[in-house]
């Protein structure tokens, strides 16, 4: 065969010729596909009658100039050590032709055993040499033609043996689904990996439609055909791949459990451009999946599970969680003293007689459950793991040694088992449950002490008192805020009046419970005393102590844990960022009432005629501020005028402005004055608080005044003389006698007299004598000194001494108290049995 091969190619779709020793071709055909490879043929003696364009393209000699010459003209030697640097000599072009022994050059010459290509060097017509791989073929028949000689680059070659090695890896080795689909959707070769998933030898399912291979399998994402036909359809007609589509369906080789591929599918084509069918490869994601949506519920769970300090809520918010991403039902068991803040038990407990308080997806209501012997529930009792019974899971809730609970997992439908990765999510789920359970538990411990604390700490019942009428209520806040400081009390005082209290600490929890007991506590000592309002609160101010003020100073010398704790704890643990108060104290036989308050609210007045106000009080700092002064007034209250002291709780609202809210309660008094007191209250609560809940703790005391009759109070003026005591003692005697006491007149004459004696021997200016006849005799004379008496115990040899011994002894009670103008020396005495009270 003489002259050059002529080198074969295809029309592309746009008209233009490409021959198949192009890229593209040799993608398809390889290196040393006669179509595409460097060919020469050879006649008997090893001379060139043929040469292709890729020859000469591979080796740079045109036909017109190798044409019968010798093949050693371009083709050395087999040795490698010849391939390390160009041929020597020159090189301007090729040797003259003579004969050569092909067998030293031609790989199937005799003496080289032929094993399908190996490695040679070829001479470039510029002389410097070019690694090739080199395969012979014999022709048959007996023309000149006698072989013909196939040459690639040995680079070239490596590549597409590489690339064909990944081939067979992915046929026989890669962990990704194969399949090869044709033009009629029917499965014509898969992989091992996919056959693997089948299950069956290729030959049973040849020919198959992939619908037909997972019965029941779905598309799961969106925007694509919603079979697996459809999708592959739509590459086979737009040429155009899918990526990516997530297919959900039973894997025919795993039967009772759904799995989860991405599949992706493209289209193939021959090197004319002939379609061919689509491949299909599909990964197995199950596990990833799985993973990530084991991962998610728990990112759920904690964002879930444990938003209130309530341990029913939580529970209930685990089983929420659980359904129906990872079972089909949750019950979770609690223990009795764990609902109750109680400590949990410790060890392996041996019974049941946990209470049920969550279920789902459906409600329960709360019951006692006793359990089997040989249930699942009782065996993860007494063994203190989890069990796994068939379709049930039962992972006790626990913390530490402690046992608080059961939760129990139920699964229906596919898949019926938990795997381990399941088993150590619901260990995790558990869990983090059972912490914030057991914070619940604590938290309701703690709010249960608080509550009785502060209950302790407020009055039961307010005491009857004649000057006035009171009823009051108290309204906690949420459970999840926590017990608050609000308070109010009524103080009994010298002379028939009254102390009105009412106060709010800065706060929740123990700590304000705390404070506010403190200040309850103190003012009921400061109103004994007989303070005025003012200054009252002004020594009450002093108790609390900004808590920068407590530490100033007190760390010194603590280091490390130890000044820790105590900046923490403080030299005062109940010491309170502050607190407010009002203080008002009613006279009924003055009809006025004189009030100071500290950072409270005023309270609201509502006089007979139905008109209301809130007097102007002067405001006053809050408690705990300190230095600053507070500043009484003093206003009228007629007999059966309205007083309410509250707290901000009652007329605080996010909503409403508060002058709104004060003008709605003013109002609300005002429009139901003449209720009784009780009605009273419950109609200010429901109008102002008619959801029944607040932001923050409520105290209300509501007030009716009343007055002492003239009849009732009897008062003299008497001079600061040595007569004045027996003066006294004719008037006393004669006022109880018309009050028919005549049984107290001999003991009240000896009171009178030695308080008498006293003012005037110690004090100076005008004295006053005034009864009142109230549910005791109280008996007072004033002066204006300053100098209280003091009880002492005289000896035998003292002269005096014994007159205030011998009026304590005649009395219930005695004291003093201090006015603006001097003292009042104060008794109250029993009246006899059968006298009536007022």
């Amino acid at each position: 065969m003489n002259g050059s091969v002529q080198a074969a190619g295809a029309w592309d779709a746009a008209g233009a010729w490409r021959p198949w020793g192009s890229a593209e071709a040799e993608d398809l055909r390889g290196p040393l596909d006669i179509t595409v490879a460097a060919t020469v043929v050879l006649d008997a003696r090893d001379r060139v009658i043929g040469w292709s364009p890729a020859a000469e393209a591979l080796l740079g000699h045109a036909a017109e100039d190798i044409l019968g010459r010798s093949v050693d003209v371009f083709l050395c030697g087999t040795a490698p050590a010849a391939a390390s640097g160009p041929p020597s000599g020159p090189a301007a072009g090729p040797p003259e032709p003579g004969p050569s022994p092909a067998s030293s050059v031609l790989p199937g010459a005799p003496g080289l055993p032929f094993r399908g290509h190996e490695p040679r060097l070829a001479r470039h017509r510029d002389g410097h040499a070019v690694p090739v791989e080199a395969a012979v073929s014999e022709l048959a028949g007996g023309g000149t033609a006698a072989r013909v000689l196939v040459l690639a680059e040995t680079e070239r070659l490596r590549v597409w043996e590489s690339r064909l090695a990944m081939l067979d890896g992915l046929a026989t080795q890669s962990p990704i689904g194969l399949a090869i689909y044709d033009t009629d959707l029917r499965l014509a070769w898969a992989n091992a990996a996919s056959s693997a998933e089948i299950g069956r030898p290729f030959p049973q399912y040849r020919g198959t439609h992939a619908d037909e291979l997972y019965p029941g399998g779905a598309l799961v994402t969106q925007g694509h055909p919603r079979t697996l036909d459809a999708v592959m359809r739509q590459v086979l007609d737009t040429g155009e791949p899918v990526l990516d589509v997530q297919f959900l369906g039973e894997l025919p080789s795993d039967p009772g459990r759904d799995h989860l591929w991405s599949c992706s599918y493209y289209r193939l084509e021959d090197a004319e451009g002939r379609v061919l069918g689509v491949c299909e490869d599909a990964f197995d994601i199950t596990d990833r999946y799985d993973a990530q949506n084991r991962l998610a519920l728990l990112v759920e769970a904690g964002r879930r599970i444990g938003t209130t300090l309530d341990a029913v809520v939580t529970a209930q918010e685990l089983a929420d969680v659980a359904v129906p991403g990872f079972a089909s039902a949750v019950e979770v068991d609690i223990a009795p003293g764990v609902l109750e803040g109680g400590e949990p038990e410790t060890g392996r407990p041996a019974r049941g007689g946990f209470v049920r308080v969550a279920r789902a997806p459906a409600r329960a209501a709360r019951t006692v459950i006793e359990y089997l012997p040989g249930t699942p529930q009782l065996r993860s009792l007494s063994s203190g793991g989890k069990v796994l019974d068939e379709n049930a899971l039962v992972v006790p809730l626990r913390v530490g040694s402690e046992t608080l609970g059961l939760v129990t997992f139920t699964r229906e439908g596919r898949p019926a088992v938990f795997d381990n990765g399941e088993l150590a999510l619901a260990d995790e789920l558990v869990a983090r449950a059972a912490v914030r359970i057991d914070n619940a538990r604590r938290f309701t411990r703690e709010h249960a002490a608080a509550l009785t604390l502060q209950r302790e700490l407020l009055p039961q019942h307010l005491p009857w008192h004649s000057a006035v009428e009171v009823a009051h209520r108290y309204l906690p806040t949420d459970g999840a805020t926590g017990v608050g400081g609000d308070w109010f009390d009524l103080i009994p005082l010298s002379g028939a009046r009254v102390g009105l209290v009412v106060g709010d600490v800065v706060g929740h929890g123990l700590p304000a419970a705390v404070t506010m007991g403190r200040l309850r506590t103190t003012v009921e000592a400061l109103a004994e005393l007989d303070m005025a309002p003012d200054e009252l609160l002004a020594r009450l101010d002093d108790l609390v102590v900004p808590a920068s003020d407590a530490f100033q100073g007190q760390g010194e010398g603590r280091t490390g844990e130890a000044a820790g704790a105590y900046v923490a704890a403080g030299p005062h643990p109940d010491v309170t960022t502050g607190a407010t108060c009002i203080y008002a104290v009613y006279d009924p036989v003055s009809g006025r009432c004189t009030m100071a308050r500290a950072g409270h609210l005023p309270p609201a007045v509502v006089a007979m005629d139905g008109s209301y106000h809130y007097p102007e009080l002067p405001a006053g700092p809050p408690l705990g501020l300190g230095g600053l002064p507070f500043e009484s007034m003093e206003i009228d209250l007629p007999a059966g005028s309205l007083l309410a002291l509250f707290t901000d709780g009652l007329v605080e609202a996010r909503d409403r402005d508060i002058d709104e809210r004060l003008d709605l309660l003013g109002q609300v008094l005002a429009a139901h004055r003449e209720l009784p007191l009780e009605e009273l209250c419950d109609r200010v609560v429901a109008e102002l608080l008619p959801d029944g809940t607040t932001a923050d703790d409520t105290a209300l005391l509501l007030v009716r005044t009343r007055e002492f009759d003239a009849g009732q109070v009897a008062m003299w003026e008497l001079p600061a003389e040595a007569v004045a005591a027996g003066r006294a003692r004719e008037l006393i005697t004669g006022q109880l006698s018309t009050w028919g006491l005549d049984e107290l007149a001999f003991s009240t004459e000896l009171v009178v007299s030695e308080l008498v004696t006293n003012a005037v021997r110690y004090a100076q200016g005008p004295l006053q004598l005034r009864l009142i006849r109230d549910r005791t005799l109280l008996c007072e004379v004033a002066d204006t000194g300053h100098t209280s008496p003091h009880l002492r115990h005289s000896t035998a040899e003292d002269e005096g001494g014994r007159g205030l011994f011998i009026v304590a002894q005649l009395v219930q009670r005695w004291g003093t108290r201090y006015t603006r103008s001097g003292k009042t020396i104060w008794t109250e005495q029993a009246f006899p049995d059968g006298v009536p009270t007022v």
